[in-house]
């Protein structure tokens, strides 16, 4: 039978705190009185993290699965592979580092059961540093100003997804995409709610400096002509500004004859050209980097293995050479 809720959690070297996990998740659904299921992504785990999935699922192998990847592909890679997965009516992801409580998921599925088919979710009050949270602001702002994607809390994992919505996101083939910004493109009756926020209970952020540009680079380019519509239109405009300014320069040439006064304004001018047309470039660049990695065809993510229960067998290993 398939259940009737499906909650989806990436695990990334979690060994210091998927304990106290455990403990609050499965009380919590069970408290709910749905039929559930539980399944654990392993995005390349280089601690204990995987072992102690393989325990869990011994403990509770009627509602715990475990997708165990050959390599780390990313959090969104791995939440793409627990949605092939998944069989339930609802579906929400949550994060392992209990920053959302389990106990939240209740306010969620109660929520999609008022006829919504995507439910984000809004933290209270932000347990992240001030850097973290000023700067998630200022990229949802940004984010819905270049793509019109309307998530107040774009950084927010704990979300719940109808079956329309899933079905759709498994036939996309996108090498690299944001999950929840996808999920509002498809969703007929998106909202949002407030949720708690705790501190994280144990390790630390898996997101660098880096890795957070890089995702909201996935995020505007994956969603959005507009950087390059609106490069364009700059181009243009100091394109004029240019022409005019030669213009200038040569009234001055003929009527006052050679100067150097302006020279170093000149050096200026020329050296801010130079890095706008580098930023072009390298914004043109990164479009055509997705276009390479969509076009090489290659698998976004390498299953290892797959704990399941069966009806042959109440613990099986199948293995899964290739993901999708």
């Amino acid at each position: 039978m398939k259940p009737q809720l499906s909650v989806v959690i990436p695990i990334y070297n979690e060994e210091a705190g998927i304990a106290k996990l455990f403990a609050r998740l499965y009380p919590a659904l069970d408290a709910l009185g749905y039929s559930y299921e539980v399944i654990f992504v392993n995005d390349g785990s280089r601690d204990a993290s995987a072992a102690l999935l393989a325990d869990q699922f011994r403990l509770r192998p009627d509602v715990t699965r475990v997708v165990l990847f050959n390599g780390n592909y990313g959090q969104h890679m791995a939440i793409l592979a627990g949605f092939q997965a998944t069989r339930g009516e609802i579906t929400v992801t949550l994060d392992a580092d209990l920053q959302n409580p389990p106990e939240e998921i209740g306010n969620l599925v109660n929520k999609m059961r008022e006829g919504f088919d995507y439910v984000g979710s809004i933290r209270r009050e932000r347990q992240d540093s001030a850097f973290r949270t000023y700067a998630s602001r200022a990229m949802n702002r940004l984010r819905e100003t270049l793509t019109h994607i309307q998530m107040t809390d774009q950084g927010n994992m704990l979300r719940a997804y109808g079956r329309n919505v899933i079905d759709l996101i498994n036939q996309c083939s996108e090498v690299n995409t944001f999950v929840p910004a996808l999920a509002y493109t498809f969703a007929r009756h998106p909202t949002e709610i407030t949720v708690e926020h705790e501190e994280r209970s144990a390790g630390e952020s898996k997101y660098s400096l880096y890795s957070l540009i890089r995702l909201n680079f996935d995020l505007i380019t994956g969603f959005s002509l507009m950087p390059l519509q609106m490069f364009s239109i700059f181009g243009i405009g100091l394109s004029m500004l240019s022409a005019v300014l030669v213009l200038i320069l040569l009234v001055r040439r003929f009527a006052l004859g050679a100067e150097v006064e302006g020279v170093f304004t000149l050096f200026a001018i020329v050296f801010f050209m130079i890095g706008v047309i580098l930023f072009g470039i390298g914004l043109v660049g990164e479009y055509v980097g997705r276009i390479y990695e969509q076009v090489r065809g290659r698998p976004r993510y390498v299953i290892q293995a797959v704990l399941q229960e069966t009806h042959d067998h109440p613990v099986k290993v199948a293995s899964v050479p290739q993901g999708h």
